[in-house]
């Protein structure tokens, strides 16, 4: 535990981009022991946000024998990644303790269960978190909007909602911990629906503007607007053959939604392809597109821009990140 901080539990974060850094520093600003797990060391963080710049301290491990198990881990990977922080999971859950998947997709706990250890813990008691309890594996939807500026350095646009988790029992520690640390968590009871409209600010949002190269600000104008929403009455269709509850007017919502952002706000995948990385279009656009096809839906405006993001991206491994 960081010192002189009473009640502070040790949090591991894989994958410090965007995402995970701006967690990590709400974590670490609340007096847990966050480490920060990559190639890349780290010493500290910084969050920029609208009340300035603060600097919290953290652990940087290499390896994930560096670390050993902790009582949450907090995986920010992109999807496309997931298959390389097994080792990371394996060894930080070895004898339980929970995992946040803040990872975009509608298949986040199903992705990564089979990948987490401690299956021999014991049930933990009501409240807490930590090592020695069976691990759970509690998705979350990220609606905080944050950009990496730099390694370690993060700016931060909070909206009304960071985090939509499970209101589950299992996820309600997790979801306690996060509130405590001032983020603001939503726990919903159709965990199913909120991640297939999560799914629609990705699958409109991030293509759109790492296509044009441009921040959101390009969806209030009259012909991109026309297309989101063609993009989003398409995923909506999906959705509900999914099992979703949502209606056309979710897709007017999201996109009125994402019009009314902060000026400057951006998105992964335009972080993404600015800096040369590969983009997570398969596991957004080409999950809506596959599903699309079992289902026998009409998903052309998905199919046409999965082939332009393809087209685009790196292939995974060939950016540093």
């Amino acid at each position: 535990m960081n010192p002189g901080v009473t009640g502070g539990v040790t949090v591991a974060v894989v994958g410090m981009g965007a995402v995970g850094t701006a967690l990590a520093g709400a974590l670490a600003a609340a007096g847990h022991d966050v480490v920060a797990c990559g190639r890349r060391p780290l010493s500290s963080i910084e969050v920029v946000g609208a009340g300035g710049t603060a600097t919290y301290p953290v652990r940087w491990a290499a390896e994930p024998a560096d670390v050993g198990p902790v009582a949450l881990t907090i995986l920010a990977t992109k999807i496309h990644d997931t298959g390389g922080a097994a080792g990371w999971l394996a060894a930080l859950t070895s004898t339980g303790g929970d995992v946040l998947v803040a990872q975009n997709g509608v298949d986040q706990a199903e992705r990564v269960g089979p990948l987490i250890g401690g299956a021999g813990g014991s049930h933990r008691g009501a409240g807490s978190v930590g090592v020695g309890s069976v691990g759970v594996v509690v998705p979350a939807l990220v609606y905080v909007n944050a950009e990496r500026v730099a390694p370690g350095v993060v700016r931060t646009r909070r909206s009304d909602c960071d985090l939509v988790v499970p209101g589950t029992d299992e996820a309600a520690p997790v979801a306690d911990l996060l509130a405590g640390a001032g983020l603001v968590v939503e726990r919903s009871a159709d965990f199913a629906t909120a991640a297939w409209r999560k799914m629609l600010t990705n699958v409109s949002a991030n293509p759109i503007t790492a296509l044009t190269g441009r921040r959101v600000e390009v969806l209030a104008e009259q012909q991109v607007a026309e297309l989101a929403m063609r993009v989003l009455t398409e995923a909506v269709a999906v959705a509900n053959a999914e099992g979703a509850r949502l209606t056309d007017a979710d897709a007017r919502d999201v996109l009125t939604w994402l019009q009314t952002l902060a000026p400057g706000s951006t998105t992964s995948m335009l972080q993404d392809r600015d800096a040369g990385r590969p983009l997570e279009h398969d596991g957004l656009t080409g999950t809506v597109v596959r599903l699309g096809d079992r289902h026998g839906i009409d998903v052309g405006a998905n199919r046409t821009l999965l082939s332009l993001l393809s087209a685009v991206s790196p292939a995974a491994g060939s950016a540093s990140r």
